[in-house]
């Protein structure tokens, strides 16, 4: 017991000297004026990466016989409500309060992964798009793909359109999409790495549901920024996400159907990335409505904590102790005619 005390001490005091003082000052004026009174508690997670939990994304292609008992025996319950408005029945998640993490599988070209570590709230706004099967599908920004793959959990698509601008982080998303799906499945796939930007030109009104997991400032990984430098830059560059952001939002409302939906979501607290782009997109495309979120909110509310006040068409997790999950903004659209 001592020694893990020990350790845990070494770790915290590691772990504790990486933290990025010019991005914690910069969140601290910020997120106080967003959050309010939340911010704190916020911080004190957003700052212990040691109380961090990955949530463990079972692979329906590749079933594991001892693997649920496994999960259950160190702790891991089903994730997910079944009272959740849409949960298919293949898509199974477990997570545990306590904090720890669960052996990662390393990819082996020809053999399926069982399972998929990931922090359980990215997993709602691929529960919010409802995907069905036989639906066109377009995951816009889809590194390093674990949405993706968690699509492929829920429904067959008719056809998936898994999109990454980024040549490195393209390759990632090939590697994993590889390593989770079979064949038959992976000819449904189709991966590409166009600028996002333009996708709703090149296909109009093509899909019936569209993600876009927009390029944010990534509040946990920007705290532990190594380059002081580097994140100078970055927090200049902060100010121009936005923008992108929306351009991105745009050209997914045009590349939607009428009566299609899309999801938007970041893995930041910030206001300027989240409810103001979703704003913007509102009252510049006539042709979309908000669409509440409000009923799976309920549903999982014993599993994440949100900060309240938001709108109804939109989530924000706040990490918290104990379930820390999150940060993870989601806000749902849907085109109701063509523009």
């Amino acid at each position: 017991f001592l020694l893990s005390v020990k350790l845990e001490k070494k770790a915290k005091g590691k772990l504790q000297k990486q933290i990025c003082q010019v991005v914690l000052d910069h969140f601290e004026k910020q997120y106080t004026a967003e959050l309010g009174d939340a911010w704190s508690s916020v911080r004190d997670v957003l700052t212990s990466p040691w109380c961090w939990q990955h949530a463990v994304l079972l692979n329906r292609f590749s079933q594991s016989p001892g693997l649920e008992s496994s999960l259950a025996e160190q702790g891991y319950h089903p994730a997910f409500p079944a009272a959740l408005p849409y949960l298919p029945a293949a898509f199974r998640c477990y997570s545990r309060t306590a904090p720890g993490r669960f052996p990662a599988q390393k990819h082996q070209p020809g053999r399926l992964k069982e399972y998929y570590l990931l922090n359980a709230a990215s997993l709602l706004p691929v529960l919010a798009l409802e995907v069905k099967d036989g639906e066109d599908v377009l995951d816009l920004c889809a590194a390093p793909g674990g949405k993706s793959v968690a699509i492929l959990q829920c429904a067959c698509p008719g056809h998936f359109h898994c999109n990454e601008y980024d040549n490195l982080r393209s390759r990632w998303l090939e590697q994993t999409i590889e390593s989770f799906i079979p064949d038959p499945f992976i000819n449904l796939i189709t991966v590409s790495k166009l600028d996002g930007r333009q996708i709703g030109d090149l296909q109009p009104e093509f899909y019936d549901k569209v993600l876009v997991d927009a390029p944010c400032s990534n509040d946990r990984s920007w705290l532990f920024s190594a380059d002081p430098h580097q994140a100078v830059l970055r927090l200049m560059q902060r100010k121009e996400l936005s923008s992108l952001q929306f351009q991105l939002l745009r050209s997914a409302v045009q590349a939607l159907r009428p009566g299609g939906s899309l999801v938007y979501s970041t893995c930041t607290l910030s206001k300027a990335e989240n409810t103001d782009v979703i704003n913007l997109i509102l009252s510049s495309c006539r042709n979309v409505m908000p669409v509440d979120l409000s009923g799976m909110a309920r549903g999982v509310s014993q599993e994440f904590t949100f900060l309240s006040g938001m709108q109804q068409h939109e989530l924000l997790v706040l990490p918290e102790k104990g379930r820390a999950w999150g940060p993870m903004y989601v806000a749902k659209l849907k085109k109701v005619s063509s523009s």
